[in-house]
């Protein structure tokens, strides 16, 4: 087997965010967690749902890039009415690519800055974070493992509500935010630790706790033994090539 890529291994690990989730609508957003998605759907989770990117339900995963023929195996329409039935319903599990993260699971996509009315940076508005957030399971990937991600204090615009009890909605608790795994190019994390904190569940080769604590601008729960992240197996790196013809993901992480 030639080396393997840590793009590779972190789609290989992101994939086992849906692993268990049985019939829901599987979204990735990005090249690295759509590829994981796919992934996932094509091996760990055959119930996994999954859309061409357009209007319908697929069979099976669709390629990544230029199709060259390819026709999507569609089984059902699947158009924005359906979609929005499944979000508010919780049918689904996302994962997505935050600009910040707090120690709260609070995500933002919004605006970097103190104003509001004068960001230093204008980004992309909360889009569909705050429904996503409060109806179905979210997952994170990050690519660049930072302090400037994994802020501080709170994230600069709340897009993403997270376990923040000042902001939960009346009646709301903390273990009502569904928020599930955390990949970086670093790491894999959850929110499993003690009272809902972020902890490390696996390191990329290389990484120490350290890296990991050091490009995190709150502190990280570390349970007693902390596994390395798995290799992809051979399977596995086979339906790589199939879903992303094109080799797309090489770029992604600067794999």
């Amino acid at each position: 087997m030639s080396e393997i890529t840590l793009v590779d291994r972190v789609i290989c690990a992101a994939a086992r965010a849906w692993q268990n989730d049985g019939e829901v609508l599987a979204t990735g957003i990005g090249i690295v967690p759509r590829l994981a998605a796919s992934l996932c759907m094509a091996s760990l989770n055959r119930d996994l749902m999954m859309t061409d990117s357009e209007a319908w339900l697929v069979s099976e995963p669709v390629p990544v890039g230029p199709r060259n023929g390819y026709a999507p195996k569609r089984e059902t329409w699947m158009g924005f009415a359906r979609i929005f039935d499944n979000v508010w319903g919780g049918k689904r599990h996302a994962m997505v690519g935050p600009t910040q993260v707090d120690r709260f699971g609070q995500a933002n996509i919004s605006m970097i800055g103190s104003d509001y009315r004068a960001p230093k940076v204008q980004m992309l508005g909360v889009r569909g974070f705050p429904g996503n957030s409060i109806s179905h399971a979210n997952s994170f990937f990050v690519p660049n493992h930072s302090p400037k991600v994994f802020v501080a204090g709170e994230v600069d615009m709340v897009a993403s509500i997270g376990r923040n009890p000042a902001r939960l909605p009346r009646g709301w608790s903390a273990t009502d935010i569904d928020l599930r795994l955390v990949i970086t190019n670093l790491c894999v994390m959850d929110f499993a630790g003690p009272g809902g904190t972020l902890q490390l569940r696996s390191l990329h080769p290389g990484v120490s706790v350290g890296q990991v604590q050091e490009a995190t601008g709150f502190p990280v729960h570390v349970p007693a033994e902390v596994p390395a992240t798995p290799e992809p197996t051979a399977a596995e790196l086979a339906l790589l090539a199939t879903l992303d013809p094109h080799n797309l993901r090489a770029s992604a992480m600067g794999a």
